[in-house]
């Protein structure tokens, strides 16, 4: 995976930003145990010490990694009464595909980092730390009410679920367009269920 064939000026910032968007990439399409720093730096055609001068350690890459993705609270973006509809689409038919550049796009791409490498002991503590700042405590003030800590909780268990559910049959390819559909209305109906109390 190559994100740059032509020879970049020498600039730190552009340099950095190239590794970042690297690294993105590796660790969201590959667990944090199978991304090699130097498979990043083959990627951007930097030395692997340039990285670790840069970012330091594997896990501080990891951690500006998902620094540099959108947060929970982009979840929310929109008006609260299509929340289900805007998410389910999105999982379902995939319309902000989850490793998309930032432009808007890709609000799925933190947690699908989040996912790949949660079986990972040495990104767990990172990954939980970073899972309830990121996701669980934005949701729970977003829905607030007396019991948002649960009706988050079911909630991001099932946003969670079906993006497993999605990486794991390729989009739902195994499901005609129907079925997407009526998989879409359902998630959206149970999401914005739980959102509203």
């Amino acid at each position: 995976m190559v994100i740059c064939d032509v020879p970049r000026p020498r600039n730190a910032n552009a340099t950095r930003q190239a590794i970042l968007q690297a690294a993105r990439e590796r660790f969201c399409s590959e667990s944090y145990d199978d991304v090699g720093m130097r498979d990043i730096a083959r990627d951007v055609g930097v030395d692997a010490a340039l990285i670790s001068r840069y970012f330091g350690s594997k896990e501080d890459l990891f951690v500006a990694v998902l620094d540099s993705c959108k947060n929970g609270r982009d979840l929310m973006d929109g008006p609260r009464e299509d929340f289900g509809q805007r998410l389910a689409r999105e999982i379902v038919y995939g319309e902000a595909a989850a490793c998309a550049p930032d432009d808007g796009s890709g609000r799925m791409r933190g947690l699908l980092i989040l996912l790949r490498s949660i079986g990972s002991s040495k990104a767990m503590d990172v990954v939980q730390h970073t899972t309830n700042s990121r996701f669980f405590e934005p949701l729970t003030q977003w829905i607030g009410g007396e019991d948002a800590p649960v009706r988050a909780r079911l909630a991001a268990g099932l946003i969670m679920g079906m993006a497993i559910s999605r990486e794991l049959s390729d989009g739902f390819s195994n499901l005609d367009e129907a079925q997407k559909a009526s998989l879409a209305g359902r998630m959206a109906d149970a999401l914005q269920g739980l959102v509203d109390g």
